[in-house]
């Protein structure tokens, strides 16, 4: 999965325009290739991260989740109001949590 900053779409959409334009006379500088190999590189790099760093937000969010819902069946009386908030605190987070890791593809 890539992932590109908007600088490197308008530089790879030039690189690629280039490209056609030298590939129609016959005539690609193959430095346009290795510019368009680079940026992908860079963008498949920073999907990758973004990825994992998704996968460890949602499991964050799971487990205080199971947390608040813990605290909230082993709250006393009086807590019971505030616990009752924190687990539905924790799942709206959960909640979009799981809308952005779909967005992502995950």
């Amino acid at each position: 999965m890539r992932s590109y900053t908007p600088a490197e779409r308008r530089r790879r959409a030039w690189l690629v325009v280039r490209g056609v334009k030298q590939s129609a006379a016959d005539a690609v500088n193959p430095r346009i290739e290795a510019e368009i190999s680079r940026i992908d590189a860079r963008a498949e790099e920073r999907g990758w991260r973004e990825t994992d760093a998704m996968h460890d937000q949602l499991d964050k969010a799971k487990d205080q989740v199971a947390a608040a819902r813990t605290a909230e069946r082993t709250a006393t009386r009086d807590g019971k109001n505030a616990a009752r908030q924190a687990r539905r605190d924790a799942e709206a987070t959960l909640r979009r949590t799981e809308q952005a890791a779909r967005r992502i593809g995950l």
